[in-house]
């Protein structure tokens, strides 16, 4: 059974092709999905404009998809995603700027500090525990943290 058995040509499948990739993007979005689609129709028009063989349809195809992606993945580079929350999937990003208590002392320059109902290991200077410090930075879940500065509010006389 070949393809125009099915009573379609192959240029028609192309472009039938280009729709169901288009809408699989729509439905799984994975920013991918949609340069098939594109190299799929162009060579369902090009192929409905000259009539090439299926063999050279395919090897169109191959080079078109190649190409796609290529282009895809750098314009994405070139032109990142803005997110309105860059931080969103960064617990220890978020926690800068944050005062923390120490819970277990920090000596030569480790210890642990409670971050609401949880514990993190912190490194920064010598403190004493109840100690008040400053998250200034993150290195994986280790929090970076330094001496917290109350305000020193003036005496109302």
């Amino acid at each position: 059974m070949n393809l125009g058995d099915l009573g379609i040509e192959p240029q028609w499948w192309w472009l039938i092709i280009a729709a169901i990739l288009g809408i699989a993007e729509i439905l799984v979005p994975g920013v991918f999905l949609i340069w098939l689609a594109a190299a799929a129709a162009i060579t369902g028009f090009i192929a409905l404009a000259t009539g090439i063989s299926l063999a050279f349809q395919f090897g169109l195809f191959a080079l078109l998809a190649l190409g796609a992606v290529y282009w895809g993945r750098r314009w994405y580079s070139n032109n990142p995603i803005v997110s309105s929350d860059p931080l969103l999937n960064d617990r220890a990003g978020r926690l800068i700027g944050e005062t923390v208590v120490v819970v277990s002392a920090i000596e030569n320059g480790s210890g642990r500090v409670k971050v609401g109902d949880s514990v993190w290991i912190a490194k920064g200077p010598d403190a004493e525990i109840g100690a008040r410090m400053r998250i200034v930075g993150a290195d994986g879940t280790c929090l970076k943290v330094e001496p917290a500065v109350i305000p020193h509010s003036p005496a109302i006389g």
